[in-house]
């Protein structure tokens, strides 16, 4: 078991340099949040932004649009409805993040074969929330790309077959030998694991605890991971994940000291600060 330490996030954040521009940090594409899960991708486009992502593009429904440019003007946004543009931009992206807020619908299965069938071999795949619930009761086979799988702990049991109360490291570990390698794992829990299939090794959280058991804290974290995954690219794909991962609880583990709950949106509108303290240390 490794631990995340500050090393490994100074060796993750780093300043930025003088001559970068946008297109220097990640062209993100992230779809999600259909009706009545509209705020899932709203937390998840939230938390890309707040952690430095250059471009983010959100595909949702419709009428989901307004309220996600009143939170994010930031953030571009079109209709999952349009084909047209939701094909123009899985050609463009670099990092997708399917499903969080995505109803298991026909609509929702569609969409997930869409994404797995288009994905190139350089654009990194993010599964999360609704799309990991329809990629366990379909037979799709895992694109073979850079993919991170992002699970809690009734989606992991649905995933691998491994019931809740046998999930521990070494069940894991076994039913991650029949993935192929390089994908990798969020195990999302009370003790959350980060797994790379090939590697014996995983890393686990030190940080986190119960304040974070609310609504809209996976989307965030999806988020988080999608903006890492698009800029820092000095550093592995597997260090980016875990490094998000931990930034995500020791952020709330900080807020929880004054706050008997910590929300999602509270950890995100906290990431730029908590970054720059990060990447100025590491100089």
């Amino acid at each position: 078991m490794k631990v995340i330490d500050q090393t490994l996030l100074e060796k993750v954040i780093i300043e930025r340099s003088r001559t970068s521009h946008k297109g220097d940090y990640g062209r993100l594409l992230l779809l999600g949040g259909t009706y009545p899960y509209g705020g899932a991708i709203i937390m998840a486009a939230l938390a890309a932004v707040k952690s430095g992502a250059g471009l983010v593009t959100v595909g949702t429904d419709r009428e989901n649009i307004p309220a996600l440019h009143s939170h994010l003007p930031e953030a571009m946004a079109f209709s999952l409805q349009d084909q047209q543009l939701l094909k123009e931009q899985l050609k463009k992206a670099e990092v997708v993040l399917l499903g969080p807020g995505l109803r298991d619908d026909t609509f929702g299965e569609d969409l997930v074969k869409q994404v797995f069938a288009s994905l190139k071999k350089n654009q990194i795949l993010i599964v999360d929330g609704g799309a990991l619930t329809i990629l366990a009761r379909t037979s799709l086979s895992f694109p073979s790309n850079q993919l991170i799988l992002t699970p809690h702990q009734k989606e992991w049991e649905k995933l691998s077959g491994i019931a809740i109360e046998k999930q521990n490291e070494d069940t894991t570990a076994s039913a991650l030998t029949s993935f192929p390698q390089g994908i990798i794992l969020v195990e999302k829990g009370p003790t959350t694991r980060i797994w790379q299939v090939g590697q014996s090794d995983f890393y686990q959280l030190q940080v986190g605890g119960p304040y974070q058991a609310t609504g809209g804290m996976g989307d965030t974290l999806a988020g988080m991971i999608a903006g890492f995954v698009g800029q820092f690219r000095q550093s592995s794909l597997y260090e980016r994940v875990a490094v998000a991962t931990h930034l995500h609880s020791a952020i709330a583990q900080e807020l929880s000291q004054e706050n008997y709950v910590v929300l999602p949106t509270e950890i995100s509108s906290h990431l730029p600060e908590i970054m720059k303290k990060i990447s100025q240390k590491g100089t």
